[in-house]
């Protein structure tokens, strides 16, 4: 497969950059000597804050990506999505700002918070299934039955260039750069940074990072080809999928350098180093990267990683869980 086969291009994440430059400020690229320290092996970590963002996480980039593309027509009838949550805030904080209606589908017993946030924002939730997966099933039933505009968390193009436009600024503020480490759910966070990366900073390799309760595309990644798996168990709801996706896999499949699995425990034991080090909230998905990079402590030795703490959206009940060390 080659790159002009590739679901979206470095001028797509440009597009998507102006598109969103009018409501969302670039968010800080920091490193921490503690933090460095920690690591060990002579790293130097990369701090990318998408927990900066209006709504604590890095989907807010997808959405507005997508969302300023819509027809007034489409805008009319207003959009619908599945979630565990952050693509779900994303669209609707997307929608309060752009006069747009949006349906959110969240299967039962989301996290608590991220759902009132996205109420906050004027969606309208449902709550239905037992999975992610489950939720996505009432997106299609309800598209059909509504005339909604579908937006989903992977395959839709304009969404993968929104993520992309957080490679594209750290590229740019990276005065050294020779790895990222992404956590993947779906895959938009590495799909743009392997889209950004390829062209402008060819030397930096691109690292994947699930949970190994949630190994979906990980298995797909070792076998060549898309799976999907009867579970996924993982605090860290944000990377909580079963399937692969079809308009990231491949992009996946050819561009990574490497993937690995990491436990709940060591994803847990992340989030307690980044409110050590940074003195900032990560929930379980925004901790992965972190935890990969722990766990390819030995390839990456010595060289400068970026990560991107994903998103910040941590219920009470689980950060409690977290610090006091039941996770």
């Amino acid at each position: 497969m080659s790159i002009s086969s590739w679901p979206i291009t470095i001028d797509d994440v440009r597009a998507a950059r102006q598109r969103i430059a009018p409501y969302l400020d670039s968010t800080p690229l920091r490193t921490y000597a503690t933090l460095d320290a920690a690591v060990g092996h002579g790293i130097r970590v990369l701090v990318k804050h998408e927990n900066h963002n209006p709504t604590n996480a890095f989907k807010v980039r997808n959405a507005l990506s997508a969302m300023t593309l819509l027809t007034e027509e489409e805008c009319r009838r207003g959009v619908i999505a599945a979630t565990r949550g952050n693509h779900g805030q994303g669209l609707a904080y997307a929608g309060m700002l752009l006069a747009i209606p949006v349906t959110i589908c969240a299967p039962r017993g989301n996290n608590p918070e991220k759902n009132a946030a996205m109420r906050g924002y004027g969606a309208e939730l449902i709550e239905a299934g037992d999975d992610y997966d489950d939720a996505l099933a009432v997106v299609e039933q309800l598209t059909a039955e509504r005339g909604l505009v579908p937006i989903h968390g992977t395959n839709d193009a304009h969404v993968l260039a929104g993520a992309g436009t957080i490679t594209l600024e750290i590229v740019e503020q990276a005065e050294a750069l020779d790895a990222m480490v992404i956590a993947v759910g779906g895959g938009s966070q590495a799909v743009g940074a392997l889209t950004v990366t390829r062209v402008l900073r060819p030397d930096v390799a691109v690292y994947a990072v699930q949970a190994a309760g949630a190994p979906a595309i990980y298995e797909s990644w070792k076998s060549g080809r898309m799976l999907t798996l009867d579970s996924a168990e993982t605090f860290a709801d944000g990377v909580a999928t079963r399937a692969a996706y079809a308009m990231t896999f491949p992009a996946l499949r050819e561009g990574l350098a490497g993937f690995v699995t990491v436990t709940d425990a060591e994803i847990a034991d992340a989030v307690r180093l980044l409110l050590a080090t940074t003195h900032t909230l990560v929930e379980g998905a925004g901790a992965v990267g972190l935890a990969g990079v722990r766990a390819l402590a030995n390839v990456l030795q010595g060289r400068h990683v970026a990560i991107i703490l994903s998103g910040g959206n941590i219920d009470a009940e689980t950060l409690r869980r977290v610090v006091t060390h039941q996770i």
